[in-house]
């Protein structure tokens, strides 16, 4: 599991380059977003308090199975937390993660051309 310290670690990728451990902590979060089911789950928890699955599955043409294991993916990413209650997982977004995610992808400190900021 990705943990969110993983990505805290770092500074904004357009003030200084990543060495590798430091982007090999933090691509797992990447690519857990970069499958467009799962992204489009990630927009479906991150827009409520929190949701079961038993709404989420209803939304997608796809297997009850599949959605599980995109919700997994999310999960061991370190983007969402889950809790089972009776038969249903719970699922809602880890707002920390998507903090420093967006710490991180902050250009307004990128140097301008010339160098100068």
């Amino acid at each position: 599991m990705v943990s969110s310290n993983a990505v805290a670690c770092c500074s904004p990728i357009a003030v200084r380059p990543m060495d590798a451990d430091q982007a090999a902590a933090v691509a797992p979060m990447f690519k857990a977003l970069g499958d467009p089911v799962r992204l489009r789950l990630m927009s479906m928890i991150a827009s409520v308090a929190e949701i079961c699955v038993c709404d989420l599955t209803p939304a997608f043409d796809l297997s009850g199975p599949t959605i599980s294991h995109h919700l997994k993916v999310l999960r061991e990413a370190g983007l969402v937390h889950s809790e089972r209650r009776g038969t249903w997982v719970w699922y809602r977004v880890k707002p920390e993660a998507f903090q420093h995610l967006g710490a991180l992808l902050e250009i307004s400190a990128a140097p301008t051309v010339g160098g100068t900021r």
